[in-house]
């Protein structure tokens, strides 16, 4: 499982996320994203702790603290969540009888 860290500093750096994780536990891995178009962190990352203890004990401690002058925000990372590139119905929200009519007068 994996922790969520958010409302994260924009210098923040993966080094600096290890080094204040590590006080909780073995980190095996830090994801940092950034910004396409400018290469900038995005204000959240995700942490990977060696245990569940080391994860719990990181969130208790690390949500809402006070780090890099901002307040964090510290939880176990949901699943991601599939993107659907149209709506369930295949309308793009309009009802299939929206008034229009096909018919010409």
């Amino acid at each position: 499982m994996s922790i969520y860290v958010g409302n994260l500093s924009y210098s923040v750096t993966q080094d600096d996320l290890t080094k204040v994780f590590s006080e909780y536990g073995t980190v095996t891995r830090v994801q940092l994203p950034t910004d396409r178009e400018t290469g900038r962190s995005r204000g959240f990352a995700f942490v990977e702790m060696e245990s569940e203890t080391a994860e719990s004990a990181a969130i208790n401690a690390l949500d809402g603290a006070e780090w890099m002058g901002r307040a964090l925000k510290v939880n176990k990372a949901r699943p991601r969540e599939e993107k659907n590139s149209r709506s369930s119905s295949g309308s793009w929200g309009r009802s299939t009888n929206s008034g229009y009519s096909s018919r010409r007068y």
